[in-house]
């Protein structure tokens, strides 16, 4: 049976940050703990936000770090409970939007965070008395503004999932605006974040035609603007496309991801300073070649719907013309070559692959990857 659930109400405008006000009141929010991170404020657009709220009282937690953690949730759920704040505003990319999620389960819920991941079996143990949730991104590429999940280190150092329709954002505010700041690198890095999200729900094998249309079309708008936004980061139109873009690759997630996702999750859990983005883009050529023979991907011609989305005409059965054209968008925006180029040794093959096989990903890909399997993707994309 196919689920098919959108429940996020979402503005998406320029200067769309000004309905702040009315979007708390609709919630039922009346003194929130806005989330955020340093850079964020250090840019200045953490000022947008909170003139925007005007008179609203409210208290701010801005030490969100890269990678969003267990001991981070805890630190911000020490500041909304001194400060007796009754909901969330998460402004910032989706470590501050993930966070914000964790803090909501452990606002109300007992117990360490992992007890709440989704391979722990903790998804129905989350309630509906979580805090609402309003997310304000100021990047166009984890789409968590719209999304039921959140990726958090726990304690243990396992990078884990969490996953409920209660922790999605009452409102997700889409201000492009608020991404004109964003440099090139990060604009490319979350922005290949987005495509990889469209590209990597349309393989999932579920059956969800919305979210599939939804998928094509979002990776349409990325691909056509993503280096575009790169180049000129005050292009407002390739702005505003880029973050359509996100939002729809989200908004595609009930279908699943599959082993790019595993294998940037579980990497990204054993280096943190890595950007998941960055990964993403770098596994897709090889995720790609290996789910090519998978009999949905052949049967329904996914290769070539994908390959007429971006524009290259055709794809062979193997996937190469969609692998390389990933590969030289990569170059073109300057992103790494491959994982060598950003540090990754293959002594950490096999600590990758034990997280791969174990991420919530790993089984929604259209193709079940063996540990030979991932070996030969991680080697693929040095």
């Amino acid at each position: 049976m196919a689920r098919i659930l959108y429940l996020t109400q979402i503005e998406l405008d320029h200067g769309a940050v000004k309905c702040l006000p009315e979007e708390c009141q609709r919630v039922g929010m009346k003194k929130p703990l806005v989330v955020t991170d340093p850079g964020v404020r250090a840019a200045g657009v953490l000022d947008q936000a909170l003139a925007a709220l005007g008179a609203l009282p409210h208290a701010v937690f801005d030490q969100t770090p890269s990678n969003p953690t267990e001991a981070g949730v805890r630190a911000a759920l020490a500041v909304y409970r001194s400060a007796g704040c009754d909901g969330l505003i998460a402004v910032g990319g989706g470590s501050s939007i993930d966070l914000a999620k964790g803090l909501a389960i452990l606002a109300v819920h007992p117990g360490a965070l992992k007890t709440y991941a989704t391979i722990e079996g903790g998804s129905l143990k989350i309630t509906d008395a979580v805090p609402p949730l309003i997310a304000v991104p100021t990047t166009a590429g984890t789409g968590s503004e719209v999304a039921r999940g959140a990726i958090v280190i726990v304690d243990d150092g396992r990078k884990l999932g969490f996953h409920s329709w209660h922790l999605m954002p009452k409102t997700a505010i889409l201000d492009p605006e608020l991404t004109l700041a964003l440099p090139p690198g990060l604009t490319a890095a979350t922005g290949m974040d987005a495509i990889a999200h469209c590209l990597e729900t349309f393989m999932a094998p579920a059956i969800n035609p919305p979210a599939d249309g939804i998928a094509l079309d979002g990776l349409e708008r990325g691909w056509a603007h993503i280096e575009r936004a790169t180049r000129d980061g005050q292009d407002r139109e390739a702005r505003w496309h880029m973050m359509s873009a996100s939002m729809q690759g989200a908004m595609a997630f009930q279908k699943g991801l599959g082993c790019v996702h595993s294998l940037s999750h579980s990497l990204g859990g054993v280096n943190p300073r890595l950007h998941h983005g960055t990964l993403n883009a770098m596994f897709l050529p090889a995720v790609v070649l290996f789910n090519a023979p998978a009999e949905a991907m052949q049967k329904e011609r996914r290769l070539q719907r994908l390959a007429h989305a971006i524009g290259i005409g055709g794809c062979d059965a193997k996937g190469t013309e969609l692998a390389q054209a990933i590969r030289d968008l990569n170059a073109r925006l300057g992103l790494p070559s491959g994982l060598a180029a950003m540090g990754v040794t293959p002594d950490l093959f096999e600590r990758v692959i034990d997280g791969a096989m174990a991420d919530h990903c790993h089984k929604t890909n259209p193709r079940i990857a063996t540990r030979d399997d991932y070996r030969a993707m991680l080697e693929t994309s040095m």
